[in-house]
Formats: structure tokens, sequence, C-alpha cells
């Protein structure tokens, strides 16, 4: 299970497969990460210094953590896509088709002034998290999203 946390300042990724349970998390942020809750993760209880220095303390990689750099991502269900908006225009984009049961990532491009920010990896968790959210199969044949799901 691959999770996205977001505020204005960063995002959390969290990969539950890679999680050993070491609780570096928890018992550096218990604000942020408090097990006993649903979600378990919610960055918006504490500031976000304390989340970071929380997250990089993770010995399994299971939570990353980047600045957002002012970019936002949205989902757009309409044309099948994850988008990235710096201010008002479009930086970026991850394109999926939908069969049955299983989302089917093909495509994810940033632009080349916005690259090294982690926004492509913020556009591949954003559609593994609706994907999720739809009770659907995720897969891709774009290169970097397969990299990202068998993380």
């Amino acid at each position: 299970m691959h999770r996205l946390y977001e505020n204005g300042d960063i995002s959390v990724f969290w990969d539950s497969d890679k999680c050993r349970h070491a609780k570096e998390c928890v018992n550096g942020c218990p604000e942020a990460f408090n097990i006993m809750r649903k979600p378990w993760i919610d960055i918006s209880k504490a500031p976000t210094a304390k989340v970071w220095q929380a997250v990089s303390r993770c010995p399994s990689g299971a939570l990353t953590c980047i600045y957002n750099h002012e970019v936002r991502i949205e989902y757009d269900r309409e044309n099948l896509r994850s988008v990235a908006f710096y201010a008002d225009k479009k930086i970026g984009e991850c394109d999926y088709e939908e069969n049955e049961n299983i989302w089917i990532i093909y495509h994810t491009e940033v632009d080349e002034r916005y690259t090294g920010k982690g926004i492509a990896k913020r556009l591949v968790y954003k559609l593994i998290q609706e994907a999720e959210r739809s009770n659907k199969a995720i897969d891709a044949t774009c290169s970097y999203a397969a990299k990202i799901l068998g993380e």
C-alpha cells in the first residue's frame, strides 16, 4: 500500500511494504504519527520541521519526504489523470487508462524546468491513492510509475 500525505510545505510518502515498524516516526513525532488513529498519519498535527525530522529517521525507507515547492497536485477523474500546477500553470501530469478493475498508468511527464523536485512521484502517488479509494488495482506500462509501484 502506498499513501501520500501533504500539507502546504511538504509531501510525506508511505510504502507499507517497506515498513518494519521500528516506530522511529511514532517516537519522534507522536502528534503526526499515531498508530491508534485512522489514518495513522496526519501531518497537520505537528510543525513541518518536526514531521521532517521524524521521517528522516525511518530506518527502512518506508517513509520519505519532499518539499512541495509551491506545486499542487490535483486528481482529474474526468480526464483520467493527476495534474501538477505551479500557480495556475500546468507543469506535469500522470495519465492512466481504466479497464474493468484495474487502472494502468501509461504516461508521466513533468516540465523539464521543474524536474528533480519529486513532482512525478507525487503525481503517481496521487493516482495510487485514488485507485485504492475506488477499489481498483493499479499497474503501469510507464517505466517511471512501474518503478514507484515496485519500490
